[in-house]
């Protein structure tokens, strides 16, 4: 299969001890591009899946910071995100948006970081990479009024809005990736919604090292394993694996303008 995981952390501490085998089955089990998240720890690492794009042709990297971080972040964190956007490598501004769930920061900072990224972004002419946890009204608000009218779109990572949250992505040029969670039993309102939408509007990625699909459920997640998702919306959808995995493969190439050679390939 030729597979692509939209969203993995490479860099968290939990793979330290094999790092390097983790990739080497990712690449064993088909994966032929891994989009690395660099929202890192925190804005004191904001260059965190840099070293993996810059020594694996077949990785790409975001920058950004995480709205869990929104407190933290300075002009100086600014900034430098700017320079990093430049980056040859980096494809995707993100992982950025809103979490009311765990409000690790006030969600004021949470709204005013995310607008600033979002002019940023914009000013960087790349899309972006958008975390929502039980806060679609606003968030979908702040991308209709601020990101819309750039014509960049962006991807919804791990997606767990309704049907009418992600067709308001589409309508702004989204796309929606589901995670490992799409597999859990009781998770079949993600997969109608997956079942729902356009298979040109879906991606398929890990979240690793977080949410491992159900056969692994418990484990520390990893690349490899985002077949387990592509065998889920396969199942919903009345497909293949294959044929899941190759659509979603072309998806992220396509928007991304990527040639399906490892390396940044013909993306404008």
């Amino acid at each position: 299969m030729d597979l692509i995981d939209s969203h993995a952390h490479l860099d968290f501490s939990q793979f330290d001890p094999d790092r390097e085998e983790v990739l080497s089955r990712a690449r064993a089990a088909g994966v032929s591009t891994i989009l690395a998240i660099g929202s890192g720890p925190g804005p004191e690492k904001l260059d965190a899946a840099l070293p993996f794009a810059e020594s694996h042709d077949w990785v790409y990297a975001t920058v950004g910071i995480h709205p869990h971080e929104a407190r933290l972040a300075t002009d100086a964190h600014f900034d430098q995100l700017d320079r990093l956007a430049q980056h040859p490598k980096v494809i995707a501004w993100g992982e950025v948006g809103l979490d009311y769930f765990y409000d690790h920061s006030p969600r004021e900072a949470q709204q005013a970081v995310f607008r600033r990224q979002l002019d940023q972004a914009r000013a960087a002419k790349i899309p972006i990479i958008i975390h929502c946890r039980d806060a679609w009204p606003d968030c979908l608000a702040i991308l209709e009024g601020a990101w819309r009218s750039s014509a960049l779109g962006g991807i919804f990572h791990c997606f767990t809005g309704t049907l009418d949250e992600a067709r308001r992505g589409l309508d702004m040029g989204f796309l929606v990736s589901f995670a490992g969670n799409c597999t859990y039993p009781k998770a079949q309102p993600l997969r109608d919604v997956a079942a729902a939408l356009p298979l040109e509007s879906l991606l398929v990625e890990t979240d690793a090292p977080f949410l491992a699909p159900q056969p692994y459920r418990g484990k520390r997640n990893e690349p490899a394993w985002v077949a387990e998702v592509a065998k889920t919306l396969a199942s919903v959808r009345k497909s293949t694996p294959a044929e899941i995995a190759a659509a979603t493969a072309e998806n992220f190439r396509r928007f991304f303008r990527l040639s399906a050679n490892p390396g940044r390939g013909s993306q404008a």
